[in-house]
């Protein structure tokens, strides 16, 4: 599947929101949005936005029912992109209005004003064993078997992962980052931006042939980035979401 896309001035990039009952700050933010409070132009989902939705297991729907609505709603009115993350995929059948971008699909290539930008989640490009798991768990099959498991264990294995998910700390420096990335990226990828999140760095790298930005996790710090006019020198404004009292 190709896709075209065109990123819009005014856009909404946000990422690794991990939403859940216990980070529920992204709800709000999305409310705001369907309120018109907030007004962007297009909305781009960088994956990982549910800490756990995965599309074939409906009980990962239960708890997030009432945001994945919201979303929906928007997107009858707003271009809505979803790169997925490897907390949340398979999600065609749940968003059937906005353009999911799988794993297998990333980097997305987008072109705003001249230049040429690589969206990505930002775990494409794992290690084997990696490559071997996501590709497992995001299997048909595999999650048949998963949804019958967990269902006559009374979802002991999704109340199991979502417990740990909630005791992760998702919000730690990345030691020798800028290697990493330098190692990654730098000789692979011929573009003005490589923009990612999966990583939850909110650091932006200027190398001699691109521009890297690694994302604030919306979970960390409720920070999300808007894309800025062709004119300006910096393509992102980063925002911090509060919620009105």
């Amino acid at each position: 599947m190709s896709h075209n896309i065109e990123l819009k001035e005014g856009a909404f990039i946000i990422g690794d929101a991990h939403y859940s009952s216990s980070r529920p700050e992204l709800l709000s933010c999305i409310k705001d949005i369907q309120a018109k409070k907030l007004n962007p132009s297009q909305i781009i989902f960088m994956g990982d936005i549910f800490d756990s939705l995965f599309g074939g297991i409906p009980y990962t729907y239960k708890e997030n029912q009432e945001l994945i609505n919201i979303i929906n709603q928007l997107a009858q009115k707003i271009e809505i992109i979803y790169l997925e993350g490897n907390h949340d995929f398979r999600l065609i059948a749940i968003f059937k209005n906005i353009k999911i971008i799988p794993i297998n699909q990333q980097p997305l290539s987008c072109n705003f004003a001249e230049k040429k930008i690589y969206l990505a989640h930002g775990d494409f490009d794992g290690a084997l064993g990696y490559k071997i798991y996501t590709y497992f768990i995001r299997n048909s099959v595999v999650l048949f078997f998963l949804k019958i498991i967990d269902n006559l264990s009374n979802h002991a294995i999704l109340n199991y992962v979502d417990s740990h998910l909630n005791k992760k700390e998702d919000c730690n420096e990345f030691t020798g980052f800028y290697d990493f990335i330098r190692n990654r990226i730098i000789n692979n990828y011929n573009c003005d931006y490589f923009i990612e999140g999966h990583f939850h760095q909110n650091k932006k790298i200027v190398f001699e042939k691109l521009n890297y930005i690694n994302l604030a996790a919306f979970a960390c710090n409720q920070r999300y980035f808007i894309v800025k006019s062709s004119k300006d020198k910096e393509l992102l404004e980063e925002k911090k979401f509060s919620k009105e009292i």
